[in-house]
């Protein structure tokens, strides 16, 4: 049977993985992602999820299915990455107070033993309350902003941050678990 490895460490995605009942390896991706610009496409996400895939691929077995994602925060069109440092952070949360964005993940597969490919992007709605500095810098200071998109976990906000969502919790959070499903069932993996 084909391996499925996971090529992301974060403890999100681990989760989402684990709560579908699926084993898997976790081989991170090393890939660059570095964006050109900060204009938001499908394309430029759905190439960075591939990207990460593939660099997993070249160090992998022949035996495996790799599954690679990528999550943005998207606010006016503009791609909201993670921020570099807490004034980074701050000035993110504040431009979402009050605001609908969107959050984008692009998940790719890719069969090692059958070479092929499988990406689908899943888009999900958030609206925040207006935020004040106060719950800002209440936000960054206890909990980790700079390692997420946005520099925001959905499943970690305080009450009275969230206005509403629509679509997919576990895609805001980074994976979702029909994209996977469908992305996997692509490849074949539940035949084998």
């Amino acid at each position: 049977m084909v391996k499925l490895i996971l090529a992301s460490n974060s403890p999100r995605r681990k989760k989402i993985l684990a709560d579908l009942g699926l084993e898997f390896e976790v081989i991170p991706s090393n890939y660059d992602e570095k964006l050109a610009d900060d204009i938001f496409s499908y394309e430029k996400i759905e190439d960075l999820a591939t990207q990460k895939c593939l660099d997993v691929v070249r160090r992998t077995d022949k035996n495996s299915l790799v599954l690679a994602a990528d999550t943005v925060v998207v606010l006016h069109n503009k791609i909201l990455g993670k921020p570099h440092s807490k004034d980074e952070a701050f000035n993110m949360l504040k431009s979402l107070s009050g605001a609908t964005h969107s959050v984008v993940t692009s998940t790719c597969g890719i069969n090692t033993q059958t070479n092929r490919a499988a990406l689908l992007s899943t888009t999900s709605y958030v609206r925040f309350n207006q935020l004040t500095d106060e719950m800002i810098h209440y936000y960054i200071d206890n909990f980790n902003p700079l390692d997420k998109a946005g520099s925001y976990g959905i499943q970690e906000l305080p009450p009275n941050y969230l206005d509403k969502y629509e679509g997919s919790f576990e895609n805001i959070v980074g994976l979702c678990p029909d994209a996977v499903k469908s992305v996997l069932e692509q490849l074949e993996y539940f035949r084998q």
